[in-house]
């Protein structure tokens, strides 16, 4: 039997790790668009970025350890085709047979068009995309981050840090809105304010001026040219399913996700994980959900893996989602879905800050800032479908605390 495994990247390696963990002793073969070890992403906008950062991108395992799981890595090789019935992938002119596999692949930076000939403008997706902004801000360059989301607000904390001019171009009138609401995203607005970023909201960037090939700035809808040594496109990211399309499988009709049930299987002996797929959370009333969140892919890539391996044994996937983010001194934390009735604030900015997510009788979501002692406790509730009246009891209790 043959586990294939398309992408090689966090929710890819746990799916390899899962299958040798409950005892598959068949054979693996990892295939990865990049020609690097399997490495981890969420560092290439925090920590990699400091000044004081780690010197290179280091591999979640060795190929020493990688052997020791008895993995045939293709990488380099992107995946060009699938096809279910023949159970094979494509990988350029040749074929990996399968009986089955998981989709891993992850999602891809949007990129900024027209800006192809212009050096000084990056996405933030690669390993070689974070080098290639710390570079910039290791020569002090000015930059301006078009995207006030959770990527790009981590580079303008870099930028900070480092006692750099940095400005934030975002098309909305609040941060992150669609994302967590507009309570919250005022919130996060007064963040970047208060840490000296340049916060531009309801501004379109129009273009760009360079010269010698370089960029030198940003031109905005209100028709000013922000100087720009770097530029970050924090645009969001879709899945990477170019190459399925194909496949028969069903994509998403917004962003061609691969659309899951409930066990993470998109057809007969097909499943998918992490960024690239859509999944019905059973525990929000069968939500589809495509979450770009580390836990979620490393979840996933282990459950997906063993539903693949033992189709009669799976069981719905019902986790709770959770992110961190890290801008300036401040942790961001998010558990459950920000899809709600009411959000309502239940500990004020200045103890930290908690928002609560209502959908009916139930606490669904919870947004904090610097409260970590707090959010698992919310996720817990979260997953236990608390009433809404308890989990207001509990932050009225933190409250008093925070008070007292």
């Amino acid at each position: 039997m043959t586990l294939a495994v398309v992408g090689a990247s966090l929710a890819g390696l746990r799916a390899v790790e899962s299958a040798r963990r409950i005892g598959y002793d068949g054979k693996i073969v990892l295939i990865g668009a990049e020609d690097r070890l399997p490495y981890d992403r969420p560092p290439l906008s925090k920590a990699f970025l400091a000044a004081d950062g780690p010197a290179a991108v280091e591999p979640f395992l060795s190929a020493d350890d990688l052997r020791e799981l008895r993995v045939e890595l293709r990488l380099g090789t992107p995946a060009t085709g699938l096809d279910p019935i023949a159970r094979e992938i494509r990988t350029g002119d040749t074929t990996v047979p399968y009986d089955a596999t998981v989709i891993a692949t992850g999602a891809a930076a949007r990129v900024l068009p027209g800006t192809d000939e212009i050096s000084g403008i990056h996405s933030l997706r690669t390993a070689d995309d974070a080098a290639a902004i710390r570079s910039a801000l290791d020569s002090g360059a000015r930059t301006v981050v078009i995207g006030a989301g959770f990527i790009g607000s981590e580079v303008a904390s870099a930028a900070r840090k480092r006692g750099l001019p940095v400005s934030i171009v975002e098309t909305l009138e609040t941060p992150l809105v669609r994302a967590i609401g507009p309570e919250v995203g005022e919130v996060c607005a007064d963040l970047h304010r208060t840490a000296g970023t340049d916060l531009r909201l309801g501004t379109r960037v129009t273009g760009f001026t360079s010269q010698d090939g370089a960029v030198t700035g940003v031109q905005l809808s209100t028709g000013e040219v922000l100087p720009a040594d770097l530029v970050v496109a924090g645009i969001g990211a879709a899945p990477a399913t170019g190459w399925l399309r194909d496949s028969g499988l069903l994509l998403h009709e917004r962003d061609g996700g691969v659309i899951c049930d409930g066990t993470l299987a998109a057809a007969h002996g097909v499943y998918a994980a992490g960024d690239v797929a859509h999944v019905a959370n059973a525990l929000f009333d069968g939500e589809l959900m495509r979450l770009e969140h580390w836990t979620n892919a490393a979840e996933q890539g282990a459950a997906a893996a063993r539903h693949a391996l033992d189709p009669a044994s799976a069981r719905v996937f019902s986790a709770v989602p959770y992110f961190w983010s890290d801008w300036y001194s401040h942790r961001i934390q998010f558990v459950g879905t920000p899809r709600a009735d009411e959000v309502v604030v239940a500990v004020p900015a200045e103890h930290g800050f908690t928002a609560l997510y209502r959908r009916g009788d139930r606490l669904v979501g919870a947004f904090t800032v610097d409260r970590p002692r707090d959010i698992m406790k919310y996720r817990k509730r979260i997953a236990a479908r608390a009433p809404w009246s308890e989990a207001v009891a509990f932050a009225l209790e933190t409250k008093e605390r925070c008070v007292a």
